[in-house]
């Protein structure tokens, strides 16, 4: 036998407020339709729903069976509402993020729990991806956003890129490094000390080869290589070994104090780093506003990175001869 589910929510309304004008009311309906109704769902059921001459109603046995059934229904479909609206608002879904690894460990996994702690209806799938990796992600629907560096390569018009922070490469080291207390700082002194290598496919990889071209040197001495961000400091921390890494990664590292900026300027790559996108397609509203999250945050945090920045004495390096 199959019932009509809008009778079963209406009976559970109605036993609820007491009557079936109350019942009507709170369901946005009218008295006479209500009524209609409960007397359909009798009739179909063949048993009487409610007890004769009990004011307010009272349920018979089946009746109040029947309403618990009704008001599961009632809960469905408010959840079902609510779900509706927080899709819309962009408070409940998920967000499938990539992301270069340093980026993300460093900067962005902060920003995810501040989001997380605002927005608790959202979840957030994350993964460590380099830039053709993530590109094809994109397009294959395996993602919804990228967080990545992008220098002049042109991407072509599948793709929107929005720039959340200026690139810049600095040499890191632990506060302790014997190179902190030179003066001046040379091209050749940074060939006397052990480097650490960037992850494979990283564009830090790239970096450091400029980074060679630009001291006269072929190959370097590479003591570490394919770290995560904590194990490349923890190494640096430790050792006095050398690493490029971006400026805005060390920043992130300041309270620690176990990695800082070798005051040395280097070739720097015409890069940032900003949220990769589809040019077309649905539009999820939580992958939106945790994008307009992540562009607020660096809007706010770009100036504090700049002024530390500036308060580097840079040395000069080949690109800085004054």
């Amino acid at each position: 036998m199959k019932l009509n589910e809008r009778h079963l929510m209406q009976l559970a309304a109605v036993l609820d407020a007491g009557g079936v004008s109350e019942g009507a009311a709170m369901l946005g309906l009218t008295q006479p339709a209500v009524s209609r109704s409960l007397a359909m769902l009798e009739a179909r059921v063949g048993e009487p729903l409610f007890i004769k001459g009990r004011r307010p109603l009272q349920a018979t046995a089946l009746g109040g069976q029947l309403a618990v059934q009704g008001r599961a229904i009632i809960a469905a479909s408010r959840r079902a509402s609510d779900v509706v609206q927080g899709f819309v608002r962009g408070t409940t879904g998920q967000v499938r993020l990539g992301g270069v690894p340093f980026f993300i460990d460093a900067m962005i996994s902060r920003m995810i729990g501040e989001f997380l702690n605002l927005e608790p209806g959202v979840t957030v799938h994350q993964a460590y991806m380099n830039l053709p990796e993530l590109s094809a992600a994109l397009e294959a629907n395996q993602i919804d956003l990228g967080i990545v560096p992008i220098g002049a390569l042109d991407l072509g018009s599948r793709f929107v890129f929005t720039e959340i922070l200026p690139g810049r490469n600095i040499v890191a080291c632990r506060p302790g490094h014997p190179l902190m207390r030179k003066r001046p700082l040379e091209a050749g002194d940074l060939t006397r000390y052990p480097w650490v290598a960037p992850l494979p496919g990283s564009p830090l990889m790239s970096d450091l080869q400029m980074i060679l071209m630009s001291i006269g040197m072929s190959d370097l001495n590479i003591r570490y290589s394919g770290g995560s961000l904590m194990s490349v400091v923890n190494v640096l921390a430790e050792t006095d070994a050398l690493a490029v890494l971006p400026f805005s990664v060390v920043f992130a590292q300041r309270q620690e104090n176990r990695v800082v900026v070798l005051p040395y300027d280097i070739p720097q790559p015409n890069r940032s780093l900003g949220l990769l996108r589809l040019t077309s397609g649905p539009r999820n509203p939580a992958v939106e506003r945790f994008a307009g999250y992540i562009l607020s945050a660096f809007d706010d945090l770009k100036h504090v990175i700049r002024r530390h920045e500036r308060s580097v004495i840079w040395g000069a390096g080949p690109d800085n001869n004054g």
